[in-house]
């Protein structure tokens, strides 16, 4: 068997689950990549203590409602649940460590790419405007392409040879389109105000994200199905492509265009993971939760 990825401090956490009678030598046939996997505060305070530069305290606060809380934590019940229940199988789950706050490793990003803001209702940057300092900005490069490095082998392994990958994210239970400047927090703070709050589209429960934006399907069809049609046997809303599609800027399409029919991007809503959804402050998964949702996804993959 080909090694399987490792670990690169302070970039990612690889992590195989094995099922009791899987082969110790045979390369996992699952994959769960994480790339907005850093969700504690700790994993802020780690790598804003290593930046140079002058950055505002409250980005700490855009950290904490922008992070996929949960999904960490999801990727690794679905992992167990598999192999549980087909105890001859293997996952491979990769977690990505790197705040998004400073470099977001769903994006692919060159290496010429230049910090700059965003719009309402376009796609967050890979590097946001707050990256002034070059340091700064060659030191989360190198760590950005270290990460791409282990996810580029991570899906070689398990797609290239015949397998799946599912690329898990959870998102804010509203939709909230504010502009990603040097503005955020202050924007945020007026649109979760308690008056304007419910103004702002709830999301669906699950969203299966399986085409790019012309609509060309990418993802696994069949598991697709199948995994709406148990979420919606378990009674939660699942729909495809609402909020988001496979967004060329996104290393989500990237994988999914390069393994066509081997992958699933998903979001789920963070509320149906937490026992209460609460902006700006860290948030920990409910256990019962977190196996509740993924549930569906353990039977699609079985």
């Amino acid at each position: 068997m080909t090694d399987v990825p490792q670990s690169v401090a302070g970039v990612c956490h690889v992590e195989v689950v094995r099922g009791a009678q899987a082969d110790p030598q045979a390369q996992p046939d699952l994959l769960f990549e994480v790339p907005h996997g850093a969700t504690l505060g700790q994993h802020f305070d780690d790598l804003r203590g290593q930046l140079k530069g002058s950055y505002a305290e409250d980005l700490r606060e855009f950290y904490f409602v922008n992070t996929d809380v949960g999904a960490p934590e999801l990727a690794v019940a679905i992992a167990r649940g598999v192999v549980a229940a087909q105890p001859t199988r293997s996952a491979l789950i990769v977690r990505c460590l790197l705040p998004r706050t400073f470099v977001d490793c769903n994006r692919a990003i060159a290496r010429d790419t230049e910090a700059k803001a965003s719009k309402p209702g376009e796609m967050t940057p890979g590097l946001p405007p707050w990256i002034e300092d070059d340091r700064d900005r060659a030191l989360l490069l190198e760590r950005y392409f270290a990460y791409h490095e282990v996810v580029e082998a991570a899906f070689a392994q398990v797609c290239g040879g015949g397998g799946t990958a599912l690329c898990a994210h959870t998102y804010a239970p509203r939709s909230i389109d504010v502009a990603v400047d040097d503005k955020i927090v202050a924007s945020l703070h007026e649109a979760y105000a308690q008056d304007r709050i419910e103004s702002w589209p709830l999301r669906a429960e699950v969203d299966l994200i399986t085409h790019d934006p012309d609509g060309r399907e990418l993802a696994d069809a069949a598991l697709a199905r199948r995994a709406e049609a148990e979420c919606v046997a378990g009674g939660i809303q699942a729909v495809r492509n609402d909020t988001y599609s496979l967004h060329p800027s996104t290393l989500a399409f990237e994988f999914a265009e390069r393994y066509p029919g081997k992958t699933l991007c998903f979001e789920v809503r963070r509320d149906l993971l937490l026992a209460e959804f609460v902006p700006f402050v860290e948030l920990q998964p409910t256990e019962s939760s977190v196996a509740r949702v993924a549930a569906p996804f353990v039977a699609a993959l079985g």
